[in-house]
């Protein structure tokens, strides 16, 4: 049973944890350095990624986090998560992983009363995905090692990067479980 570290400083680390546990996977929320030992992939969810940057620096997390995925760890972030992830923004300014070769563009698609669902394609899932975007982002600009996985109007909405993917979009609020499926079974074998 493969252990999975949930971010759980903010967001909707829960509605992650229910759906990996659906999975099969032991989850651990992660709050605290110690929380990471261990762990065999870990979810980064969606929230507020200012908020989420900021309290992984009072919580000393950002260091350790970053080591963990540039050495391999399997790692997912949706939304705030991607945001978080990626190596800079269009506008603002705010603590990030810089892990992910991605320029991400913050609530690209509008704000709350914009958000919307579409049928997405996604490379390598077969049947189309139901994708709920909630204030989502969307990728500006990939560097040469990220792939592409899906796009909406062009634009970027999921991309995979080595041993890290990441959704403009909240898979844990649809019930489709394929994506957090890909991330326990990109976790290597013992």
């Amino acid at each position: 049973m493969p252990l999975v570290g949930v971010l759980a400083l903010q967001g909707d680390f829960r509605e992650h944890g229910r759906t990996l546990t659906r999975l099969g996977a032991e989850v651990r929320e992660v709050r605290l350095p110690t929380d990471l030992a261990g762990l065999d992939a870990i979810v980064i969810p969606g929230g507020e990624s200012t908020t989420i940057g900021k309290l992984a620096v009072r919580f000393e997390l950002l260091e350790p986090l970053r080591r963990l995925i540039e050495g391999g760890l399997p790692t997912y972030g949706t939304c705030a998560g991607l945001i978080f992830l990626s190596v800079a923004l269009t506008e603002g300014d705010q603590p990030l992983l810089g892990v992910l070769d991605v320029v991400v563009q913050r609530n690209a698609f509008g704000r709350q009363n914009e958000s919307f669902e579409a049928s997405l394609d996604i490379e390598g899932l077969g049947a189309p995905f139901h994708g709920v975007f909630i204030r989502a982002p969307w990728v500006s600009k990939v560097g040469s090692a990220v792939e592409v996985l899906a796009t909406v109007d062009e634009h970027p909405v999921m991309v995979r990067q080595h041993n890290i993917l990441g959704t403009s979009f909240h898979p844990e609020l649809t019930g489709d479980d394929r994506i957090h499926q890909m991330l326990i079974d990109s976790i290597p074998a013992e």
